[in-house]
């Protein structure tokens, strides 16, 4: 049995809440991949008390209203750090000045910073438009009705985020729903928002004008990360694996149920809560799997979780056909091309197209060297894929699996995977 790193959606937001909040937030199971630290790190130079106290064990404490940082915020690879920390400082009377690595100055920021400027805040590019580096002017904000046009955690986090310190009533519309890790958390902090079915989404309403107040945070498992030695159970004969203390939020957990719906021996046990979330044990057993169409619906609740099913779709019988998933062109790197050439490389049959692609099952034979463009998913599904290939298979660039599962190699090899140092399975 072995144990996931945490959540990293809850282990942005706990630092972040935390900074935000009076008070102190004692955090346990957070991730600490270097995506989070860069979140961490950014919180104290915004002004709030970030300190390390074990293994996973953090104390936050607010130091008042957030103020404007002395350099540029750099935010690493972490997409979802950038955005929600935009949104979280457009609140306050701060200027400050986001910035990452080349992988985040490819990613759109303009999904994010449109509603806050709809809300008051200022944004100077300072490079190219739509892209970090750039330079936010907050305070005076007002509420706003914002509908959302695509189910996304992180545009919906930054315009809560930036409500509580606006004048008047934020109220975002989904018209299908998306993680709610945010509103589950502001609930936790203390905050009055008011979520409501409205058709196959959500009405959410948070007044503005709102203290957070720092409380205990319990992270559990992120499913994204315990899809890896899952999935290597899947596919690999004669292989059990059993991943405790996972995150279970009906919004999280399509790529099980898609699982099962392929065949898959996959049982949850143990169902608890933990952190305000349900988490549970679950046990992955090499499988016969069968391609299936995925329901393009599910994608909100899997989007990050498509190259490892697509790495489980090479060993099914059959055809996966998976489509509504555009949006994975535009998360750490273009996941649908990059995915398609890693397997075709592989020797598995793939068919890409515009918002997805079919992977159609056989012998995977491996002997490949797979580009990942600096993605930690890319590198790690094709490892996974390497373990059960006929060959091995190697990555470029596997430093950088360190944002968010550190400890991946040391966990897979030591349920009995051989990956390694230079990224070959």
């Amino acid at each position: 049995m072995v144990r996931a790193p945490g959540d990293k959606s809850m282990s942005h937001r706990a630092l972040i809440f935390g900074g935000m909040a009076e008070g102190v937030t004692e955090i346990e199971g957070l991730l600490e991949g270097d995506d989070i630290l860069a979140t961490g790190r950014a919180m104290q130079a915004l002004g709030a008390s970030v300190e390390r106290v074990g293994e996973g064990r953090w104390r936050v404490e607010g130091r008042g209203p957030l103020r404007s940082p002395e350099a540029v915020i750099d935010c690493g690879n972490a997409g979802t750090g950038v955005r929600l920390l935009m949104g979280a400082v457009a609140g306050y009377e701060l200027t400050a000045t986001f910035d990452g690595d080349s992988s985040l100055r490819k990613r759109p920021m303009k999904r994010v910073t449109g509603p806050l400027a709809d809300m008051g805040a200022r944004f100077d590019w300072n490079a190219a438009e739509d892209r970090v580096p750039l330079t936010l002017h907050g305070g005076g904000l007002k509420g706003v009705t914002f509908v959302q046009s695509v189910a996304s955690a992180q545009i919906k986090s930054a315009i809560l985020l930036a409500g509580l310190n606006a004048a008047g009533e934020t109220v975002v519309v989904e018209p299908e729903k998306s993680r709610d890790h945010t509103e589950r958390m502001l609930r936790a902090f203390g905050a009055e928002i008011e979520v409501t079915e409205e058709g196959e989404g959500w009405r959410i309403r948070l007044p503005g004008g709102q203290k957070l107040k720092g409380t205990h945070v319990a992270v559990p498992g992120d499913p994204s990360s315990a899809a890896f030695p899952l999935a290597a159970a899947l596919i690999t004969p004669g292989s059990q694996v059993t991943v405790e203390a996972v995150m279970l939020n009906p919004l999280r957990t399509g790529l099980f149920q898609t699982w099962i719906d392929m065949g898959a021996d996959l049982t949850i046990a143990n169902r608890r809560m933990a952190g305000g979330e349900e988490v549970g044990d679950v046990t992955a057993r090499h499988s016969a799997l069968k391609g299936i169409v995925v329901p393009e619906d599910r994608a909100a609740s899997m989007i990050d979780e498509y190259p490892i099913l697509a790495v489980t779709a090479a060993f099914a019988e059959g055809a996966t056909v998976m489509r509504g998933i555009g949006e994975m062109r535009v998360k750490e790197s273009d996941r649908i091309a990059l995915m398609a050439a890693g397997l075709s490389a592989c020797g598995v049959q793939v068919e890409e197209e515009p918002e997805g692609f079919i992977v159609t099952g056989g012998p995977v034979k491996g002997a490949a060297t797979v580009d990942t463009a600096h993605d930690h998913r890319i590198a790690m599904s094709h490892l996974v894929l390497g373990l059960a290939a006929e060959q091995p298979v190697s990555v470029r660039d596997p430093v950088m699996i360190a944002t968010s599962f550190p400890g991946f190699v040391e966990m897979m090899n030591g349920l009995g995977g051989n990956i390694v140092q230079g990224g070959a399975a």
